[in-house]
């Protein structure tokens, strides 16, 4: 320590070290303005967001949203009568009630509103002097038998049934299209928007009905609730991680100053959030566990060189019993600093270039072509360029000053210097070429297993209903209801068939759109369709006493023009320029998409002319299969791009492609079994998973670079490799596996969160952190054996390989 130079080390360590009272109160500084700004950050979630706004199938939808009936954002309310059918005076007499609250919620879009009680649910009939319709609500309704049976009569003869009517009679639908913004351009508040349904339904159930909700904004407004429960989860994960760090070290100060790091890096990310104009969503509400938990990882590290550090100076220490109490204390002191800058010089590299890893991982997102994935890219990179600052460059500094405890160093000293059996003495087996050809032979099987398996993984959500939330939730009950009642699957796919304006009833037209309706119901997974041109077939037929001889597409232009002008808007827009071909799919799977979606293009290419066009895709599962197409194309894209980033980052770290080999090939095998994982439990690629595959990569590294950096120096100074493992092992091996439990702790308490997606991504994720850390420690050394012998590693000996403060560590 006397001859320490305080002038030696990089330039950023003597900026650092040199001016460490600077460094803390810069850094204090900012976290108070950042922790403000945290205050103001929010969160909700948007429609467009969760949508891949640049395919062409959402931008045609997006192109004729305002003249699409029920096929954007919308809430379909059900409201049961328990005691018997909707033709009850009472019942109604709710129904109109809810349904005038309803039409006052901000952001509904009143003028598309539908329910028995709106003017636009109309009924028509034929009768001997033709063709006759009307409200279905009879003129002068009293609630008196009389006119209970006239709306019944209505109602069987305004096609409703199975659409607003259920199909038993015992319930009808509120259909509640809403507005993206307000009059003043504001965002719809889905948070307060779901509060007041829920209000609504509390309200009216306590007058003798049953509610039941389904549509986007309901599932947001789960979610938003089911993330305030998360917040549980992350005091948890917090508890957990500090008790594995307390744990190792036995020093409450510095575990306390690890702790405290990381939510400082946390906080820095939320306040920065508002900064950048974001807020957080049901995706990025994870982003700050997944920030603490790395930041927990990374500064352990830092805090065991600190500890080792100051336990080979606390001989020297010790060996000095004449010395007067303020000189020992003043040794303390600088004992600390010099270990704290020793730390710093060893393993800011390789912290850094860990961090660049994971920053690549989350930033390889954006290839992504969904704003909500993007923007968890954006707060996750923050996150982690935060954890840069405070837990590479800010927690070395603190510990300068307050050290560990002399028992926690000592006893890490110890644990060092522990050359023979036990744990690390079994690991250094995988060196040794029996072991290690057993090892790489046990990889490569379940690599082949794992491959074979990710083959029938599937793109896009396996379950029904809304597969962000728990099957069992309020939600998928309510979805289960719906489908049940009303005889229509709520997975809808909407052609769009662009005519020229005022000529969307041309038989040349109408008769394509019959021939495709035609062909579409003989696929496997269509249900139902609807159409103009089915509307003009039942209405020949009804016209003609009901003959099912007449259920023809007849070839005559008046007929058409008639059935046109009395038919439901929903079919064809105001200005007779766009029609709308409805299929009711029975689910919504990747297979079914992609059926429907391929034959339709196949059908337009054949069939579309300069002047009519039919255009994909509008409706839930029309929105669905252009995501699955994106996440599809971006799948293998983003595996490309995170794997070759982490290949080119370890390139520069180790400069031998045979230490790049032997850090990879860990991260593929984990990556093939978290696929083969997926099979297993069901879970297909899509939003929600698709992030993982990326971040278990870019943050799993992690592992390797830590090992091979120690285990590389060490082989540059001569060693054999068995020597160089076991020291990377004694010096880094139990901080290594308290990184991939603490990762995996930190997530695996999302398994239990209310959203299953989130539920899915801990599983993942933890596997993911843990398996990638068994390759670390057992697969990497096992490579290593056949590709990093001193006389192959290619690498120049390290210059600095004599200096105290580098031996055993990266250079």
């Amino acid at each position: 320590m006397t001859g320490f130079d305080t002038a030696s080390g990089s330039l950023i360590e003597r900026a650092l070290f040199n001016h460490r009272r600077w460094v803390v109160l810069i850094c204090a500084i900012v976290t108070l303005l950042l922790g403000w700004q945290a205050t103001r950050l929010t969160l909700n979630a948007s429609f467009e967001k969760t949508i891949p706004a640049s395919h062409p199938y959402i931008r045609n939808f997006l192109a004729n949203q305002a003249e699409l009936s029920g096929l954007g954002n919308a809430v379909r309310i059900a409201v049961a009568n328990p005691r018997g059918s909707i033709y009850d005076g009472a019942y109604l007499d709710t129904l109109r009630k809810l349904s005038d609250e309803v039409f006052l919620v901000p952001g509904v879009a009143r003028n598309q509103m539908k329910s028995l009680w709106t003017p636009t649910t109309r009924w028509v009939g034929v009768t001997e002097d033709g063709l006759e319709g009307g409200p279905v609500i009879p003129d002068g309704y009293d609630g008196s038998a009389k006119s209970l049976g006239q709306l019944q009569a209505n109602i069987a003869r305004s096609g409703e049934i199975g659409q607003i009517v259920a199909l038993d009679g015992k319930s009808s639908v509120i259909f509640v299209p809403l507005l993206a913004r307000d009059a003043e351009g504001r965002a719809l508040d889905y948070g307060a928007l779901a509060i007041r349904l829920e209000a609504l339904r509390m309200k009216y159930e306590a007058q003798g009905v049953r509610i039941h909700i389904t549509g986007f904004a309901k599932i947001v407004g789960d979610l938003i609730e089911g993330v305030r429960a998360v917040l549980l989860f992350f005091a948890l994960a917090v508890a957990i991680c500090t008790a594995m760090v307390y744990a190792y070290t036995r020093c409450v100060r510095s575990t306390g100053l690890v702790v405290a790091a990381s939510l400082i890096a946390v906080v820095w990310q939320l306040g920065l959030l508002p900064t950048l104009g974001f807020a957080l969503d049901p995706y990025s509400i994870l982003v700050p566990f997944l920030v603490f938990a790395i930041g927990m990882s990374h500064g352990a590290q830092k805090m065991n060189g600190i500890m080792q550090d100051i336990g080979r100076g606390l001989r020297s220490l010790d060996r000095s019993e004449n010395a007067d109490r303020s000189a020992q204390r003043e040794g303390l002191r600088e004992l600390q600093l010099v270990a704290a800058r020793y730390t710093f010089r060893r393993l800011f590299l390789a912290g850094l270039t860990a961090l660049l890893a994971d920053a690549v991982g989350f930033a390889v997102l954006l290839v992504i072509d969904i704003q909500a994935i993007r923007e968890l890219a954006i707060a996750a990179s923050t996150g982690v360029a935060v954890l840069i600052f405070t837990n590479l460059i800010l927690l070395p500094v603190l510990l300068s000053y307050t050290g560990v405890s002399a028992q926690a160093a000592q006893r890490s000293l110890r644990s060092e210097n522990e050359e023979g059996g036990g744990l690390w003495s079994w690991l250094d087996r995988f060196t040794q070429r029996r072991w290690a050809t057993a090892t790489v032979v046990g990889a490569a099987l379940l690599a082949a297993g794992g491959y074979a398996a990710s083959t029938q993984l599937k793109i896009g959500d396996l379950d029904p209903g809304a597969p962000e939330l728990r099957a069992d939730s309020r939600y998928n009950r309510d979805v289960g209801f719906m489908n049940a009642a009303y005889g229509a699957s709520s997975d809808v796919l909407a052609v769009m068939v662009q005519t020229p304006a005022q000529q969307c009833s041309r038989y040349e037209t109408l008769n394509k759109v019959d021939a495709l309706e035609w062909q579409l119901r003989q696929l496997e997974g269509v249900e139902s369709t609807q159409t103009l041109a089915l509307l003009n077939r039942r209405v020949l037929t009804g016209l003609n006493e009901g003959n099912p001889k007449w259920y023809e597409f007849l070839p005559n232009q008046d007929m058409l023009n008639t059935v046109t002008a009395s038919a439901p808007r929903g079919l064809y827009n105001d200005g007779c320029s766009l029609l709308t071909v409805y299929l009711f799919l029975r689910d919504h799977k990747a297979e079914t998409l992609a059926r429907v979606v391929d034959h339709v293009e196949g059908f337009a290419k054949a069939n579309d002319t300069a002047d009519v066009k039919f255009q994909l895709a509008a409706g839930s599962a029309g929105i669905e299969a252009a995501t699955n197409i994106v996440v599809r194309d971006a799948w293998r894209h983003m595996l490309f791009l995170v794997y070759g980033a982490v290949v080119l980052l370890c390139f520069i770290t180790f400069r031998s492609w045979r230490a790049v080999v032997v850090a990879v090939l860990p991260l593929v095998l984990t990556s093939l079994l978290a696929e083969a994982l997926m099979v297993g439990l069901g879970m297909g690629v899509k939003v929600a998973t698709l992030p993982v595959i990326a971040l278990g990569v870019g943050i799993g590294v992690d592992y390797a670079l830590y090992i091979l950096s120690i285990t590389l120096a060490r082989l540059r100074e001569g060693q054999s490799l068995s020597q160089a493992y076991l020291h990377a092992l004694l010096f880094t091996g139990k901080v290594v596996m308290l990184t991939g439990v603490t990762l995996a702790a930190g997530v695996a308490t999302w398994v239990f969160s209310p959203i299953k997606f989130q539920a899915d991504m801990g599983l993942l994720l933890a596997f993911m952190f843990l398996w990638n850390m068994l390759g670390a420690l057992v697969l990497l050394p096992a490579l290593a054996h056949f590709l990093l012998k001193p006389a192959q590693q290619g690498l120049p000996h390290s210059r600095e390989a004599g200096d105290p403060a580098l031996s055993g560590a990266t250079t």
